[in-house]
């Protein structure tokens, strides 16, 4: 049975997970923001792709650390690190969503809006776990 715009569901692994249903997709579909983005700033997109080339090096200076058996706390303390960066790219793609996507969806119609709210929801769950 259907709770609101989500669903509860089993995955593989026998966990609960929640699951969109198909009149959210379809809406935020219509809201242009489940596939394409509304807007994005070229400035801020170049910084995060500077930051993500900038990620993949620290990740594979990582893998390197770990085939040489460095000290596993010289290992962990560059893991924080590349995890922080990822953070800061989330931010700014979080930032962006909220002025271009979640802005149209919200002042289009109340089913999109509603459809936002979850979504925003979800997403400041998942990223403050």
């Amino acid at each position: 049975m259907k709770t609101g715009p989500e669903l509860e569901g089993e995955s593989l692994n026998g966990s609960t997970e929640r699951v969109m249903n198909e009149d959210v997709m379809d809406v935020l579909a219509d809201a242009h923001c489940a596939r394409r983005p509304v807007g994005v700033d070229a400035d801020i997109k170049d910084r995060n792709l500077k930051r993500l080339r900038r990620i993949e090096g620290q990740v594979r200076g990582i893998h390197k650390m770990v085939e040489d058996e460095r000290y596993c706390a010289e290992i962990l303390t560059q893991i924080s690190s590349v995890h922080e960066a990822l953070r800061a790219v989330a931010r700014e793609l979080m930032r962006n969503h909220l002025k271009h996507c979640a802005t149209a969806a919200i002042r289009s119609d109340d089913a999109a809006a509603d459809a936002m709210y979850d979504e925003l929801v979800d997403l400041m769950y998942k990223h403050t776990r």
